[in-house]
């Protein structure tokens, strides 16, 4: 498993401060952010997901803490969007050069809006995923939501 990724190259470009954690990935988990949480051995709301989102028709990126679910009402209102539904899987891998399991939302191969659950920003680290299955990365989420340019609001 390699531990440089486009995500990594993306944080390291933006002078971001981080580090990189992997983990035996599991095809089978039913909620990947959860499993990772479980086998690093950390609190499932310190492992954000990253969701990719049909806003009004148009992708965007939604940051969420592992153990919540994001609210598409507060998400489209973030954005100042009327409708929200999450993407296809097979439109999300193509939209994001990522694999299931694996988007990050550093270094996707089109940048999108992104959005950031708030109450991530209350917490001293978060883990993100690092743009392959088994690879997170762990940093300040202030430092993280600078590097993504995103918006801060209550969406989970």
């Amino acid at each position: 498993m390699s531990r440089t990724t486009r995500a990594t190259q993306a944080l390291d470009r933006a002078g971001v401060a981080y580090e990189v954690h992997t983990y035996a990935y599991d095809p089978s988990a039913g909620r990947v952010g959860l499993h990772a949480a479980e086998s690093l051995g950390v609190s499932p709301g310190i492992v954000l997901k990253t969701l990719m989102i049909l806003l009004d028709g148009k992708p965007v990126c939604a940051v969420i803490p592992s153990d919540r679910e994001v609210s598409m009402k507060r998400l489209a209102a973030a954005l100042k969007g009327k409708s929200a539904e999450m993407m296809k899987p097979a439109d999300a891998e193509r939209l994001t050069g990522y694999r299931i399991g694996g988007i990050s939302p550093f270094g996707q191969k089109r940048s999108v809006p992104t959005v950031m659950e708030r109450d991530a920003l209350t917490l001293e680290r978060v883990f993100l995923n690092g743009g392959q299955r088994g690879v997170q990365v762990a940093g300040a989420p202030e430092a993280f939501l600078a590097a993504l340019r995103a918006v801060a609001a209550s969406i989970a």
